[in-house]
């Protein structure tokens, strides 16, 4: 692991931080994850927080730096558009997305050297009985589950992050979440048109917009019937994506992975989602404030 008070001037990333004045020019905007890109001037260290911000897009591309740059002006170029910190920060319509998603920090799990990692759970269960209500008017979901990761970045406290994070292939990055995609409910067979575009929008948006967030994937509450899609998957994703990912029939099977601190329904003793996790602000929430 390169020593981030120490760069070499010829290390990729020290020469990536050089850039930033660049690239924050050419993209009028400066903020990515909530960290303002600080400029870097020869013989300065570099700002950590930036580095942080830098080393995901370099890890993102293999270590290669005019592919990382590229991404990383052309994320900054989407959230000057979007505006996803805005997101964050919106009323949704509980009636839409109520109970579909929740941000939590979660101690003792396996595989991680951090003390409490961040989960982000989304629970499609609960748009299983009316998916076109929740997924019918896609720009809302997308909104929606934008304003959810943006959650993520927030519990992941990357503006006081102190430690490094290793050159691609060295080490894993302890800045990153844990997803879980609970299918409890949710019939594999009768996906509207509308799911499935948000899904597709989605996967494209994070890839390109998120890169190194997160660390692994648990598909929980999947059919037997439909472990087949397992296989369809490795051969559409890299060998590398692969390896983030479990997929498991039952929920309970979860508190293997994450630990007990997950709630009774994951095979834990912590508090269900509802009483530890954190969401959006609906529009109920509202209302009961003004009451």
């Amino acid at each position: 692991m390169a020593d981030w008070n120490h760069l070499p001037k010829h290390h990729v990333l020290y020469q990536f931080a050089l850039q930033v004045d660049q690239i924050t020019a050419e993209a009028d905007h400066n903020e990515m994850y909530g960290i303002m890109l600080q400029p870097t001037k020869e013989g300065d260290k570099p700002s950590h927080t930036t580095l942080i911000i830098l080393q995901k897009f370099l890890r993102a591309n293999a270590g290669d730096l005019p592919k990382a740059k590229t991404q990383l002006l052309e994320a900054l170029n989407w959230r000057k558009q979007y505006r996803p910190l805005e997101a964050k920060d919106e009323v949704f319509s509980k009636a839409k997305f109520g109970g579909l998603g929740y941000v939590t920090r979660l101690k003792g799990v396996v595989d991680t050297a951090n003390e409490e990692g961040v989960a982000t759970f989304n629970i499609y269960g609960a748009a299983a009985k009316n998916p076109k209500k929740t997924f019918g008017d896609v720009d809302a979901f997308i909104r929606w589950r934008i304003a959810l990761m943006e959650l993520t970045l927030s519990a992941l406290a990357l503006n006081t992050a102190t430690l490094p994070i290793p050159d691609y292939g060295a080490g894993p990055d302890p800045y990153q979440a844990l997803q879980i995609h609970d299918y409890l409910s949710v019939s594999f067979f009768r996906q509207p048109a509308e799911v499935k575009a948000s899904s597709s929008r989605i996967i494209t948006l994070f890839s390109k917009y998120y890169p190194e967030t997160v660390s692994y994937k648990y598909f929980v509450n999947v059919p037997i019937v439909m472990q087949w899609m397992m296989g369809t998957m490795k051969m559409l994703l890299s060998s590398d994506a692969v390896k983030k990912m479990t997929w498991m029939t039952y929920g309970s099977e979860l508190v293997q992975y994450l630990g007990q601190g997950v709630g009774k329904e994951y095979g834990g003793q912590g508090p269900s989602l509802s009483e530890m996790g954190e969401t959006v602000t609906y529009d109920d929430d509202v209302e009961a404030k003004k009451a």
